[in-house]
């Protein structure tokens, strides 16, 4: 497996500028660390942020965007390849398949469906790929309040937190990924060289 990163995030363009900064951080480190980004395939937002600083980095670029976004979410035509899916859940599938970890950035209703998705993989013991939550200024404390809630009202054994590390920051995103990289054993596999 390529070894990919996979980010899930906005494509607004109303933002606060420290959600694109954030983006473009996270797309210079992955690049200047040796991964390729895998993510939704749009040049608008904090997508476009990441994957735009990504490629100018020097780090390989695939976007993968449904059909009906193309025009929409303005696909990142230069991307060192763009698949285009005929549904959100070939998108999902594929950036899924593709990638080798996992960092979710601020973002609204897709973010958190994407998010999701991994975390539920990783319960149910269907992938034992990375998944790190970036919390930039508290934006998801709310939801980490809700999980916690889960496992309070038994909903949910405890335990969720160690499938999701959370990063205050995106400079705490590499550490983590380290962490996990050295908790599986995954540094002698091909995915990390």
């Amino acid at each position: 497996m390529e070894k990919n990163l996979c980010v899930y995030c906005a494509s607004g363009l109303d933002l606060d500028p420290k959600y694109y900064a954030a983006g473009q951080e996270l797309g210079r480190g992955l690049a200047e660390r040796g991964w390729g980004l895998v993510y939704g395939g749009g040049q608008a937002g904090v997508m476009g942020a990441v994957a735009l600083t990504a490629r100018a980095a020097g780090g390989r670029v695939v976007g993968v965007i449904p059909d009906f976004m193309v025009e929409r979410e303005l696909a990142y035509r230069e991307a060192d390849e763009l698949i285009v899916t005929q549904s959100m859940r070939e998108r999902r599938r594929i950036m899924e398949e593709r990638s080798a970890a996992f960092v979710a950035l601020p973002g609204g209703f897709g973010t958190l469906e994407e998010l999701i998705e991994i975390l539920m993989g990783r319960m149910l013991n269907r992938h034992d790929k990375p998944l790190i939550l970036v919390n930039q200024d508290g934006f998801y404390d709310e939801l980490l309040e809700f999980f916690d809630k889960l496992v309070r009202e038994r909903f949910k054994k405890s335990g969720w937190r160690d499938m999701m590390p959370v990063a205050a920051t995106v400079a705490e995103v590499w550490p983590l990924l380290e962490r996990e990289a050295v908790r599986r054993d995954w540094l002698g596999d091909p995915l990390w060289k």
